[in-house]
């Protein structure tokens, strides 16, 4: 197919936008001087203003570490050195923060974002650290991890993490109290407060404590994943005159992290209190005839990937629900104590977990920062927070519109969240109350514990409906949701398999079969994200409505054989891993290659989540030195080593951290006049193509296709607030949207737009014309 956005002269970073996006500058006011390059479509009308001046991370920035890729694959490139991969995440978490730096980011925004960073790190440790933590415990000095690896990993962690409290402590709360806006602690509190305090713990909290004191009768109890406790060292003798000294307080998940005091104690002002303060103030009340000592509040990470072997179970479900209570007593891997705790006790602690001393971690503040999410829950401020953003519905729907008739003049595609995934929840409402629809088929990997799509598939299954779902018990910390309503949907009467033994289904279809006449007719939906109504809210995504006979038909024989096992055909238009995927992505990336060393032009630009698949980054590299132009725009995780010279010239890295979680996959291949774009379930790492059941699916439509190159690839390769750029030497640097104003050439009254607010301002501005129109 011909090209109608990126062109042969194009340079590496190609980008451009219609005229019609909000913001767009008129033709010829792009930068003169060429830094990332500048790509145009038809109109010539560049919105994103290339920008040169990049502003590095943070001043303790370093570049990541490297690790050789594997020699013995036959087909990987001649030898380069990968960015490591843990240290990629922490980077992507070190961009997060970022945005809880800005200042002109609402108050409590930044604190939600500081959170995001705290429970992305919970997750790193209890499905990352493990494996480092138990090399550097035996002194492993060879292999993919060793001491060296646990100590880099452990380093960059705790920076991290001083980070995050300096933060904290520094900016945002001296912040919130210029709003009248505290978190008092006990020296803070004055006596009517204090009193308040008191009668709370002694009605809420004393009732749910019971102190457990260490002797051979009383071992170190059982410390759940993330749950917060007290240490205490006591002096004196207990009821049966013996020195135990040790007590260990358990605060129940029920009790919340966070208290909101009345207003009758409060002076005007908005005061909370926290759990942990609450609870310190009373130890003493805790322990009477007992002299309290040392304490301090701690906390123990664990790892927590589930492991079941699928091929030596008789039924995954319940393998699966027996793994689930032992999840929070899993391995320990990191520690948190109070900055303040004794070396004693941190050392008695670290002995009981079996933790070496770079897994302790000494914080300024909670133990647990994720936890003040309750905080940003409980401040009604509006003007502290984005204004609210309101989902249009999808601009080339109309409500009033069956969804069959109009699928059978064309595709549709739904770019959440700029568009509303009520237009996919009409589709499947429509499909479950029409009385010819005869088959509903669906895949659930993340639904969420509340979903009306669950309830949708329930009613679609009381109306007589044959409804299969494909439902991934394995969907890490989702799978207690997920066999949930699998078990609901079993027991009235749909059919519900899961999966593949050894796969995860982390494809994303939905079909329905509905009688026309004399005939059968399929309508599927595909997407790049879950059937989630709530994380669609905060996830770029994208769903592709359709009724074309080849895309449908493939859909169904990856149901079947889903259900069946039974030999997969030849599919008309998809890429199905564990199949054929890799293998089309390997050959189609060597093909370019091989056509750029001929001189032909040739472009390469995809979006994803994550690429650390090593054959794929050969492959990559290879295409790059022969002459191919590539452009990877990328969140999180990256282990290309970008724009190393004489490596990866022709190679770059993008990544755009956003007020929405950057979630869809886009790939676009050009050769000479013939252009290809896919869209993808998969991102492109080893578990997606080879541990997975992962779909890419070809988008044909010319229009729909430039929409894509458009909203999805131009937009964040032109991104001059939001975007990242990876250097060759490891490192992300935040491109400045300010130094566009003095280059040559460049207005200084144009100024750079971020990716997502341009396409908010693109969809408010089409959602309002639309609502006009109708009135």
């Amino acid at each position: 197919m011909k090209p109608a956005a990126i062109r042969p002269d194009a340079g590496p970073h190609a980008a451009s936008l219609s005229s019609n996006m909000s913001g767009a500058l008129p033709a010829g006011q792009g930068a003169s001087r060429e830094c990332h390059g500048t790509v145009t479509n038809e109109v010539d009308t560049v919105i994103f203003q290339p920008t040169c001046s990049p502003v590095p991370l943070a001043p303790e920035s370093v570049p990541m570490p490297s690790v050789s890729a594997d020699p013995s694959r036959a087909d990987a490139s001649p030898s380069f050195a990968l960015l490591d991969r843990d240290h990629s995440i922490l980077s992507f978490n070190e961009r997060v923060l970022d945005w809880a730096h800005r200042p002109e980011v609402p108050l409590i925004e930044r604190l939600r974002y500081l959170c995001i960073v705290s429970s992305n790190l919970d997750e790193f440790f209890e499905v990352r650290a493990a494996p480092h933590l138990s090399a550097g415990s035996a002194g492993d000095r060879k292999g993919t991890y060793t001491v060296e690896s646990f100590e880099r990993l452990s380093e960059a962690a705790h920076a991290l993490v001083a980070r995050q409290y300096a933060l904290y402590n520094d900016e945002l709360m001296p912040t919130f109290a210029t709003h009248g806006i505290h978190i008092v602690s006990h020296g803070e509190r004055n006596p009517a407060q204090r009193k308040w305090v008191s009668e709370y713990f002694e009605r809420e909290v004393r009732p749910l404590l019971i102190p457990v004191g260490l002797d051979p009768a009383h071992p170190f109890p059982q410390v759940a994943n993330k749950s917060l406790n007290f240490i205490v060292r006591l002096g004196g003798k207990d009821a049966f005159g013996r020195e135990n000294p040790i007590q260990i307080v358990k605060l129940p998940r029920v009790l919340p992290r966070l208290i909101k005091m009345p207003a009758k104690v409060s002076d005007g002002k908005t005061l909370f209190v926290a759990l942990s303060s609450v609870v310190r103030a009373h130890l003493a009340s805790m322990f009477p005839g007992r002299e309290v000592g040392d304490f301090s509040q701690f906390r123990v990470t664990r790892h927590s990937d589930l492991a079941v072997d699928e091929e030596d179970v008789k039924n995954l479900r319940t393998a699966l629900r027996q793994g689930l209570q032992h999840r929070h007593y899993g391995q320990a891997v990191r520690l948190e104590v109070s900055a303040s705790c004794a070396e004693s006790l941190a050392s008695f602690l670290l002995a009981q977990f079996n933790l070496p001393p770079q897994a302790l971690y000494r914080v300024h503040g909670p133990v647990n920062l994720a936890r003040l999410t309750q905080l940003i829950d409980l401040i009604g401020e509006p003007q502290l927070r984005f204004p609210p953003y309101e989902a249009s519905f999808p601009v080339t729907l109309s409500p009033a519109q069956s969804f069959f008739d109009r699928l059978q003049r064309g595709d549709v595609l739904i770019h959440q969240p700029f568009e509303s995934f009520d237009g996919v929840l009409a589709f499947l409402r429509e499909s479950v109350l029409d009385p010819q629809v005869l088959a509903i088929k669906q895949t659930i990997y993340r639904t969420g514990a509340d979903s009306e799509l669950m309830d949708l598939l329930r009613e679609a299954v009381r109306r007589g409906k044959e409804v299969t779902v494909v439902v991934e018990l394995k969907a890490r910390f989702d799978e207690e949701a997920n066999i949930n309503w699998a078990e609901m949907l079993e027991s009235i009467g749909a059919q519900v398999v899961y999966g593949v033994v050894g796969l995860k289904t982390h494809a994303k279809m939905l079909l329905v079969t509905r009688r026309e006449g004399k005939q059968l007719r399929r309508y599927g939906h595909l997407s790049t994200g879950n059937y989630n109504p709530r994380t669609s809210r905060l996830y770029t995504d994208i769903s592709h409505l359709t009724a074309d006979p080849a895309l449908t038909a493939d859909m169904e024989a990856v149901f079947v054989h889903l259900a069946s096992q039974s030999r997969l055909p030849k599919l008309n238009r998809m890429w199905l891993a564990p199949f054929d995927l890799h293998k089309n992505l390997v050959a189609r990336i060597d093909a370019l290659g091989q056509a750029a060393a001929s001189g032909e032009p040739t472009r390469i630009v995809a979006k994803m989540n994550a690429l650390t698949d090593e054959e794929i980054i050969g492959a990559l590299i290879r295409a790059g030195q022969k002459g191919v132009k590539i452009d990877l725009i990328v969140r999180g995780a990256c282990t290309l080593p970008a724009q190393v010279p004489g490596l990866t010239d022709n190679v770059r890295v993008r990544s755009v951290i956003g007020r929405f979680l950057e979630h869809s996959r886009v790939f676009y291949f050009r050769h000479g006049e013939d252009e290809s774009l896919y869209l993808s379930s998969a991102d492109w790492m080893n578990r997606n193509m080879m541990r997975r059941i992962e779909l890419a699916w070809p988008v044909t439509d010319p229009n729909l296709r430039q929409r894509l190159i458009d909203e999805c690839l131009v937009a964040y390769l032109h991104d001059g607030r939001d975007a990242w750029d990876l250097g060759g030497d490891g490192i992300y640097t935040r491109v400045d949207h300010d130094t566009h104003s003095g280059e040559a050439g460049a207005s200084p009254a144009i100024e750079a737009h971020g990716a997502q607010a341009a396409l908010m301002g693109r969809y408010a501005s089409r959602g309002n014309h639309r609502d006009a129109s109708a009135h």
